[in-house]
């Protein structure tokens, strides 16, 4: 399954969710990261981030195409169970606490 998100690096702290509406691209999960946009580092953050979030490895999760800070993340899960939870991420963010943990 695929999922379209908005990466906001230097955040403050790593959350994910709730969504945004772009114009072109639709509505975005949004996913806050600490990292700065330098090297790949901020989307590196933004799939952990997913990963965590969605409830599978880090290894189940890869970016398929990038327009600037919005991603398409392909999600190697079965799609009922990935379209709760970001249905769930959507109006909720998650808690940070569970996020920046390392």
């Amino acid at each position: 399954m695929h999922v379209a998100i908005r990466v906001r690096p230097a955040s403050d702290r790593t959350a994910v969710g709730p969504v945004t509406t772009d114009p072109i691209h639709g509505q975005l999960l949004v996913v806050r990261v600490r990292e700065p946009a330098v090297e790949g580092r901020a989307n590196e953050a933004a799939l952990r981030a997913i990963a965590q979030a969605l409830g599978v490895r880090r290894a189940d999760v890869t970016l398929s195409r990038s327009i600037g800070r919005v991603k398409f993340v392909a999600v190697d899960a079965p799609d009922d169970i990935v379209a709760a939870r970001v249905a769930e991420l959507a109006q909720h963010s998650t808690p940070p606490a569970r996020l920046d943990s390392r």
